[in-house]
């Protein structure tokens, strides 16, 4: 996929259409991070992994098997 800056006030924005973004699976707010490797820019989603809602629901699955545990950490 080929794409073009443009303009945006002072600066060059390079956009990121849905398609793209649907691909990615990220949104608008999705904090990205963006690095250089080898004379490339590479852009990625900063939340990889577990979406935060699957992730508390794993935690309060889990939470009841190891409360004992957790309680004596927090010791």
């Amino acid at each position: 996929m080929t794409k073009t800056l443009q303009k945006h006030g002072n600066s060059m924005a390079l956009v990121i259409d849905k398609s793209l973004m649907e691909m990615l699976n990220i949104e608008a707010d999705t904090p990205l991070n963006i690095t250089i490797r080898e004379g490339s820019m590479v852009i990625t989603p900063v939340n990889v992994g577990i979406p935060s809602e699957e992730l508390q629901d794993y935690i309060d699955e889990l939470r009841p098997h190891y409360k004992i545990m957790l309680e004596n950490l927090a010791k």
